[in-house]
């Protein structure tokens, strides 16, 4: 693809990334024949490097699957190298694959980047490998001189090429729930681990034998990799005792991250009896923060609460049972299945907890219109680079406002003159569009309870939430300093969903000191919540002095209490972006969907009561939105 010892070769090559001060090249002699040789000297430049040309404006390697660059580094210094090949297009777009490799002195290795994927062969941007227009070679921040040789550089492999499955990374994620069952065809059945007791597979069923007594196990696991259960919050279990004793079954789930809680039977099977357990992805101990820790960030909670169980990568399922004598059943069937939530009947009426409370905010998207007194309908996009918020896809309707997440290109805030876009893209136009809503400047509160009624996308790559900032009012200065989580303040994350996880399993968490290099925060990612019978959930969040409670359909699923808890007054925020910590990539292909809100509603206690509370502004002078309404034939949403 590339041949170092072709005429004019060092006319296509040329420093990249404003590096010429800290990039200089030569045509040496390998091995072999003509190597390229690349010095990296120290300097400003974030990522120098080298970039290489193609004669006669491109390569076209559509015959291929992949390229792959063998590099040797032949300094002194260690050294991360990165290969990436680009296509013609708008920078914004990332039209590009990248992969990288890291290389000691004397090393060689070969960076093999494979069309369509990036970084660890991870999805990437879909590249068109019939028009490559450019061959960087690029390094991080350099300290110390470094030196790498290009030995060769070629194009190999089939067109269309994937990367293999690693057994690690593979998932199945079983028909309609079923792990186990006569319904199962075409999917890969467990494998049974019975070490000291009999254990088969047969008919769609498990089959145990446990000789003598005490308690003994057996396990299950897919052949390679985990199932995905991701759509399901907890797994039934059938179980008939085909003994003559009595037996109490236990079960415990296993995942990447970590175990689920281990449920016992409440009272023994007897003998030719069958009992249904259930195995909940939710912990039985929610999630407490270790008390007055605000000094430090800590994910770890009190010892014993909260669980890491990953319902995206369940690894195995141990069956054990406690038997006085010779003890058979059988496992009749296994289903990842959704609990619904039994719902208390003070949600959507007052707070969880007794009080002299009076509601302070109270918004059902009922009217023809949003009530530009309570929120904004444009503001700042701080998350993703692929975002904008506009009018036109906050859609009002059937007493709900749905947030719209599409692709659709169009300026952030729908003003294609904003001179200094509140985004990390540094333009104001983005290819994904979605509606956006905040009480900012118009409506705060510090202390007290608050409740919304929402329903999650169910579409890779998004992250909806529900959380509140501080504002510290007019008289702070601009936003930043307004909302700073600095001098007693936090940001609250009430329900923050990264949709990877299912729609059943979301974040909690607590950020304060600035996001900075004294930035701390707690949390966990491994909140699972039981829907409503409409798929909505009602997130909740109980803030007093020194405290704050999270719930979900009003059970209570996270706690701590420190004396760092915010003091600030602040405001709501409703929004989708793209990414997150832990996301998959978008696809295009499941939009548009929506985030739909049902309802928005706070209380505060008496005693709590403050004259910071409420709407601490006029509502600004501006235009009115023409914001999308939607009427629908099917019934609202049950609320309240």
């Amino acid at each position: 693809m590339i041949d170092f010892s072709a005429s004019g070769i060092e006319t296509r090559i040329k420093p990249a990334n404003q590096s010429e001060s800290q990039v200089e090249f030569k045509i040496a002699d390998g091995e072999k024949g003509k190597v390229l040789d690349v010095t990296f000297k120290p300097g400003p430049t974030g990522y120098p490097g080298l970039e290489i040309k193609p004669e006669g404006g491109k390569w076209d390697l559509s015959a291929f699957g992949h390229v792959e660059a063998q590099v040797s580094n032949i300094g002194q210094n260690p050294m991360l190298v990165a290969l990436r090949i680009d296509n013609a297009g708008d920078w914004k777009d990332n039209p590009w694959n990248t992969e990288q490799a890291n290389l000691k002195p004397g090393e060689t290795k070969v960076i093999k980047l494979i069309f369509g994927y990036q970084y660890g062969q991870k999805p990437g941007y879909a590249l068109n490998p019939s028009a490559i227009v450019n061959v960087l070679l690029f390094t991080g921040k350099v300290g110390k001189e470094s030196i790498i040789r290009l030995e060769s550089f070629i194009a190999a492999g089939p067109a269309g090429e994937k990367p293999p499955v690693d057994p690690k990374t593979f998932r199945i994620k079983p028909k309609d729930g079923v792990i186990l069952g006569t319904s199962v065809t075409g999917q890969a059945l467990p494998q049974v681990d019975a070490k000291g007791v009999q254990g088969s597979i047969a008919d769609g069923a498990l089959k145990v034998v446990m000789p003598g007594k005490g308690e003994q196990s057996v396990s299950l696991k897919l052949p390679a990799g985990c199932w995905d259960l991701s759509s399901a919050n907890e797994i039934r279990f059938k179980i008939k005792n085909e003994g003559t004793s009595p037996i109490t079954p236990k079960i415990q789930l296993s995942s990447n991250g970590g175990p689920s809680d281990l449920i016992i039977a409440p009272s023994p099977i007897a003998a030719g009896a069958e009992h249904e357990m259930i195995v909940p992805f939710a912990p039985t101990n929610i999630w407490t923060g270790i008390p007055n820790s605000g000094n430090k960030t800590s994910w770890d909670p009190v010892k014993g609460t909260g669980t890491k169980f990953g319902s995206d990568a369940v690894s195995g399922i141990k069956i054990s049972a406690d038997h006085s004598s010779d003890a058979a059943f059988t496992v009749k069937s296994i289903v990842a299945t959704v609990g619904v939530a039994v719902l208390p009947e003070w949600l959507g009426k007052r707070p969880p907890v007794e009080g002299d409370w009076t509601m302070t905010f109270d918004e059902e998207f009922d009217g023809k219109e949003i009530d530009m007194k309570k929120w904004n309908i444009y503001g700042p996009n701080y998350w993703d680079k692929k975002s904008h918020w506009t009018k036109d896809n906050l859609i009002l309707g059937n007493g709900v406002v749905k947030f719209k997440f599409e692709k659709k290109r169009g300026f952030h805030n729908d003003d294609p003159n904003e001179k200094k876009p509140q985004n990390l893209s540094g333009s104001n136009e983005s290819d994904y569009a979605c509606g956006y809503l905040d009480s900012y400047g118009k409506w705060v509160q510090r202390y007290g309870y608050f409740e919304a009624r929402v329903k999650l996308p169910v579409a890779p790559g998004l992250w909806p939430t529900f959380w509140m900032m501080p504002d510290r009012g007019a008289a702070a200065g601009p936003q930043w300093k307004r909302a700073n989580t600095g001098d007693g303040a936090m940001e609250f994350d009430i329900m923050e969903h990264l949709t990877r996880w299912g729609p059943y399993r979301h974040n909690i968490a607590f950020h304060w000191d600035g996001y900075g290099k004294e930035h701390k925060q707690t949390g966990t990612g491994n909140i699972y919540v039981q829907p409503d019978k409409d798929g909505f959930i009602t997130c909740g969040m109980l803030w007093i002095p020194g405290k704050v409670i999270y719930y979900s359909n009003g059970r209570e699923i996270a706690r701590w209490e420190a004396d760092r808890i915010s003091t600030v007054p602040s405001h709501f925020i409703f929004e989708v972006t793209t990414g997150g910590w832990d996301n998959n990539a978008v696809d295009d292909s499941k939009l548009p969907v929506d985030y739909v809100v049902d309802y928005v509603k706070a209380w505060q206690r008496k005693d709590l009561a403050s004259d910071v509370d409420g709407y601490r502004e006029p509502a600004k002078v501006e235009p009115k939105p023409e914001v999308k309404t939607e009427v629908k034939t099917e019934p609202a949403p049950e609320t309240k």
